[in-house]
């Protein structure tokens, strides 16, 4: 057998018969022997080893000692640092189905090996799930079945779709334990965010059961060409397997709002991880006079208005975006004397409010990404201080500010508040935190890989 140092197994077969059933062929000398037999095998066994013996070619993937108990755990990604060795003839290419084991080899689970990224495997089940249900061991489409029939229980449980939202989440990657593959929903339209060489290799199966188990018409498929090249594909030389079945817009509903969502707008079109906190600002809106920073297609701006805002002012530099927000307040039948939308860079509209003395009761500041890594974190920190001292000092005395961070690398560090609470020294003013949210309940997050946490959101109030 060959052994490889790299990172880097045929297509999945059928599952074989359950392991009990190849246990019970066996016959030994007496009941002593048998009892002993049976209970040797019991504790020994390993499910995903006796399967792995009617797969000819199957990889594995070792890791190195001390590396192991992360992944035991339930982290979905196996970087190539843990990788000790490979072993296997031929070996396996990105796609391919590989057994991950520990120092000793027994194998901890079964996952989708890519010869290129800096996560050679990403892990899609563990042996103490095979041994639970060996039904859909190293089966990959029975195990996509499996996870998209879940996550669509797990919304419907959540009240997704209901009669005034049908906009949300249905599969949030390793938050469904689908590591690479995101789907929302928009009324009959589902938009699926490809970020995965193996979610490319699948993607005729996940189409058909999206479509299968969930309420939609069209597709809409996405794929994020540049962190796909660090997996190793090219999209511009892929060949495009069909059309994506939907284009143009669409209209939805969130909180009995109507929204116009644009299939080429930013990643998936809308930001549905927004949707609790934009309806708990409609609660707060009554009366007041709000404005939206970063407003992009309107959803703060549009819930204010809702809550009976007296005035609401949304701005972005967007001009695409803003034509969807003001789309939006025609579809809502909204008066346009009450909320309108601006272009304009937010910083530059904030200093000429400053130096207008114009202030709000309720500032929304929703920034796009601006540490999309770590290693510009302290940059970004910068970033975030200022916009959010010049937002500090726009707000009434008394006021409310909702500040937010979609940075997966400012979020994870936990510096956002101190970020925040730095800009309040620079603005002079003093704040206090009202309200600490994330992603709304259909973004799931795996507590065994928190890097799937990046919204931070905090209401303050501003003195």
């Amino acid at each position: 057998m060959l052994m490889l140092r790299a990172c880097g197994a045929g297509a999945p077969a059928s599952v074989p018969a359950l392991i009990r059933a190849r246990l019970a062929k066996s016959k030994p000398t007496s009941s002593f022997a048998a009892s002993a037999t049976a209970s040797s095998a019991v504790a020994s066994s390993s499910v995903l080893e006796e399967l792995a013996a009617d797969r000819k070619g199957l990889a594995r993937v070792v890791l190195k000692k001390g590396k192991t108990q992360i992944f035991r755990d339930g982290s979905p990604m196996v970087y190539s640092g843990a990788v000790d060795r490979i072993i296997g003839r031929p070996p396996p290419k990105t796609g391919d189905v590989v057994l991950v084991a520990d120092g000793s080899e027994k194998p901890i689970g079964w996952g989708l090996y890519n010869s290129v990224s800096m996560f050679c495997v990403r892990l899609m089940q563990l042996e103490e799930e095979a041994k639970r249900d060996p039904t859909s061991a190293l089966n990959m489409e029975r195990l996509l079945e499996e996870r998209i029939t879940s996550a669509v229980d797990l919304r419907r449980s959540l009240g997704l779709p209901s009669t005034n939202t049908n906009a949300y989440r249905l599969i949030n990657s390793e938050g469904d334990r689908l590591s690479g593959l995101i789907v929302d929903i928009f009324d009959d339209v589902a938009v699926i965010a490809s970020s995965a060489a193996w979610v490319e290799k699948y993607r005729q199966q996940i189409e058909f059961l999206v479509n299968k188990f969930s309420d939609v018409n069209y597709i809409k498929w996405r794929s994020s060409a540049d962190i796909l090249k660090e997996e190793g594909l090219d999209m511009s030389e892929q060949k495009e397997p069909a059309p994506s079945s939907h284009s143009g817009s669409v209209k939805v509903m969130e909180n009995g709002i109507v929204y116009l969502v644009s299939m080429e707008g930013q990643k998936t079109g809308f930001y549905a991880d927004q949707r609790e906190s934009r309806d708990f600002i409609s609660t707060l809106s009554r009366d007041q006079k709000v404005l939206d920073l970063c407003c992009y297609s309107g959803g703060f701006a549009l819930s204010a208005a809702k809550g009976g805002a007296t005035k609401v002012i949304g701005i972005d530099s967007s001009g695409s975006a803003l034509d969807l927000a003001n789309e939006n307040i025609l579809l809502n039948k909204f008066d346009p004397e009450r909320i309108s939308f601006m272009k304009e860079d937010a910083s530059a509209f904030m200093k000429g409010a400053i130096s207008r003395n114009e202030l709000w009761d309720l500032v929304v500041l929703d920034p796009p990404k601006l540490a999309p890594r770590k290693k510009v974190l302290q940059s970004a920190s910068g970033m975030y201080r200022s916009l959010n001292a010049l937002a500090m000092q726009v707000v009434k005395r008394g006021g409310l500010l909702m500040t937010c961070s979609c940075s997966g690398a400012m979020t994870q560090s936990g510096l956002f508040l101190k970020t925040v609470q730095g800009a309040a020294s620079m603005a002079g003013r003093k704040v206090t935190v009202l309200r600490q949210a994330g992603a709304a309940c259909d973004h799931p997050i795996d507590p065994s890989y928190p890097e799937g946490q990046y919204l931070s959101n905090y209401l303050l109030r501003v003195m």
